[in-house]
């Protein structure tokens, strides 16, 4: 085939999305040879093709190879500071991007805690949810 460390990106779809503050597009990586790439080689790829200091500020995500391999595509967002993307993307993909630490709990904890709100009804839900934010917090 191919040689295998030849590895192409192009994008489509670029916009500049100043609500969200960041960049986003649709990524094409033409990986012949190779049965896939890894996340972090395509954000130093990305990194370099848009001058981004910080690798942690750039999204991959859905990525899904071609039928037949060689081609694989998904989407890509480009922060400009390290806040817009905490304030932004979900959780699992800050923890994912290192932005993040994640917090153990087991599935016992996880439901208890559904149940004991599913009790709490009308202007009582919006206080105890406060409280047990500012338990969470110091």
């Amino acid at each position: 085939m191919g040689d295998s460390s030849t590895v192409t990106l192009r994008t489509r779809k670029f916009i500049r999305n100043a609500l969200l503050s960041r960049r986003q597009m649709i990524v094409d990586v033409i990986h012949p040879g190779r049965a896939n790439v890894p996340k972090s080689e395509l954000q130093e790829l990305l990194g370099k093709m848009h001058s981004c200091n910080d690798m942690s500020a750039i999204f991959l995500s859905g990525f899904l190879t071609h039928f037949g391999g060689g081609k694989t595509t998904g989407f890509c967002c480009i922060y400009d500071n390290i806040e817009a993307a905490k304030k932004f993307e979900p959780k699992f993909r800050c923890i994912r991007n290192g932005l993040m630490e994640k917090t153990e709990s087991s599935r016992k904890q996880i439901k208890e805690a559904k149940n004991k709100r599913k009790k709490i009804r009308g202007t009582g839900r919006r206080i105890a949810a406060h409280k047990a934010k500012k338990a969470a917090k110091g």
